[in-house]
């Protein structure tokens, strides 16, 4: 008995937290496009009213932490990127739930700041944000088109 709880709760750790709603990310997005845009390389404008106080989001999954070319960071968030941190969903959640309280605790330093003063409310819109942006990426349009691809794919045996 005791097993099979320690081997729930494990598997309850492994998997991801949050339901994603890409409509929903997209709501809260309106509240992000005052600072940011979603563009992509040709300029297209995918979301956002290219907005240029904070960092174009294109490409976000994946990408170094504060490593948009041109984009003046602030030297908390470069130091984390330095470190070789990526955006990936526990960090975008996290960060954007409180950016300054992220900054500290990724670098050990209770006087790391942030730029970015704006806070998503829940954990849920903030995935649901991730979504959104992830949903724009060019990362993952690739690999949605790589799965259907193998999915189509005859089975070799």
């Amino acid at each position: 008995m005791r097993l099979t709880l320690t081997v729930l709760a494990l598997a309850s750790l492994a998997a991801p937290a949050m339901a994603q709603d890409i409509e929903a990310g997209a709501k809260t997005f309106n509240q992000c496009q005052t600072c940011h845009v979603v563009q992509n390389e040709a300029g297209e404008v995918l979301a956002g009213r290219n907005s240029k106080t904070g960092p174009n989001l294109y490409g976000l999954p994946g990408r170094v932490v504060g490593s948009v070319e041109g984009f003046k960071y602030g030297e908390s968030i470069v130091a984390v990127g330095a470190a070789g941190q990526v955006w990936d969903e526990a960090n975008f959640v996290e960060y954007v739930q409180d950016p300054a309280k992220y900054l500290k605790a990724k670098l050990g330093d209770d006087k790391a700041k942030s730029k970015m003063a704006f806070k998503v409310r829940s954990a849920d819109d903030a995935a649901n944000l991730w979504a959104f942006i992830a949903s724009l990426s060019p990362a993952v349009a690739a690999a949605e088109g790589e799965a259907e691809a193998a999915e189509e794919a005859p089975a070799s045996n």
